[in-house]
């Protein structure tokens, strides 16, 4: 059958695969041996849907936004990854691997965070669960995301600010890579998105998929079928948009639509726009498209969102995209804030701006009125308040 899932080397077609450096090359071994055996445990299933219920708060609403709906002329339900513990869909993945890492035999974890959403959401569970937790985060981050930082520490954590690049989130993935060279054999890395080598990106959408998983089974209640005719999410590295269509990746009934940070637009040399603008590289130790210049240099991306602005993609993604099996638009900033802001008067919903660029992409499609869109809305925006303060339009969007 023809597949979009990963295959038995890593690799979605020609994306994906493990380039790591020969001193984690024990740990990446150790991991791929391990994940499928602890996932498909009866025992590690039943502990994980048991904190995903209890602790997290799931399932996740799916919410039919009637006033949005009317907006755009289709029936658009959100699945509200907003409403899960720690505000995002994060902390479905930082559980799932917290757990792994323990039955692995790790004591240490170490992870890096862009907006922030996955380094609290690592912070609470290694505070759950009695772990330590180191978290990197670019200083640029930091300062823009202060109250997830206070956070990160109130919760136990050790938060890092990386001085090199950028200092966002690239920056930090980088320093994680080089703590975990240094510690291969107590520390077990957190990655937070479907990015980085073999197993990591197939094991983060494996832990994500309870979103389309409960799509599947509250679609079946609110409409009598269990698959819509769009799903929709934002695209940094990828986990909230790979949990959200990872049950529908083969059925080619529903159209996959992403949507990546245009930045002040793909054009303007300010973007992270990867899909529209990178070229086949490796990056993190995955082979992916690459913003990079004709060097071969990695560029730096650039996004109003601190959670999109990835010069990467993850495999899955990027082989949907080359295969046509999605449609990826990138959603500019000023588009990303109307869409937020419309949202919020329209709904009552205060979107995170990560989740705002797939609102935006609602006004580039065209919808006939039997449609039925999810959208999911992988975060609140408490964390972005400032930035929506600062950008407030002058009018109302009701």
């Amino acid at each position: 059958m023809n597949t979009y899932q990963v295959n038995q080397e890593g690799y979605y077609g020609e994306f994906g695969g493990a380039y790591v450096p020969e001193i984690l090359h024990g740990c990446i071994t150790e991991l791929q041996n391990a994940y499928r055996q602890v996932l498909d445990d009866p025992s590690f299933k039943e502990e994980f849907a048991l904190l995903l219920r209890d602790y997290v708060g799931r399932p996740s609403p799916l919410y039919l936004a009637r006033r949005l709906s009317e907006r755009y002329g289709c029936k658009i339900y959100l699945k509200r990854e907003d409403l899960n513990h720690t505000g995002a869909h994060k902390i479905n993945n930082a559980i799932g691997q917290a757990l792994l890492a323990k039955r692995m035999g790790k004591r240490r974890i170490i992870a890096e965070t862009g907006a922030g959403q996955h380094g609290v959401a690592v912070a609470t569970v290694c505070s759950l669960l009695g772990l330590e937790c180191i978290v990197y985060m670019g200083k640029t981050d930091v300062e823009r995301q202060h109250v997830n930082v206070e956070r990160m520490k109130m919760l136990g954590a050790t938060v890092t600010a990386v001085t090199s690049g950028n200092m966002t989130l690239k920056d930090a993935v980088n320093e994680a890579i080089r703590d975990w060279c240094c510690h291969p054999e107590d520390t077990y890395y957190v990655i937070g998105s479907t990015v980085g080598p073999h197993p990591y990106p197939d094991l983060v959408a494996r832990l994500q998929s309870v979103i389309s998983e409960e799509i599947r089974r509250q679609l079946l209640e609110h409409e009598g079928r269990d698959y819509p005719d769009y799903l929709m999410a934002c695209i940094g590295g990828g986990s909230n948009a790979a949990g959200t269509i990872y049950h529908y990746l083969d059925d080619t009934r529903v159209n996959i639509v992403l949507a990546e940070a245009g930045g002040l637009g793909i054009e303007t040399g300010q973007s992270a726009a990867t899909i529209n603008l990178g070229r086949m590289g490796v990056l993190h130790g995955s082979r992916t498209l690459v913003m990079q210049d004709a060097d071969g240099q990695v560029l730096e991306p650039y996004s109003i969102s601190a959670g999109l602005d990835y010069p990467g993609i993850g495999p899955m993604h990027a082989n949907l995209a080359a295969r046509h099996r999605a449609t990826v638009l990138a959603v500019n900033d000023d588009e990303a804030l109307r869409a937020a802001y419309e949202l919020t008067r329209l709904e009552g919903i205060i979107p995170a701006l990560e989740s705002a660029h797939a609102l935006g992409a609602l006004p580039k499609l065209k919808f006939c009125p039997t449609d039925i869109v999810v959208l999911t809305v992988s975060g609140r925006g408490d964390k972005d308040i400032e930035t929506y303060l600062a950008h407030m339009p002058n009018q109302s969007a009701s």
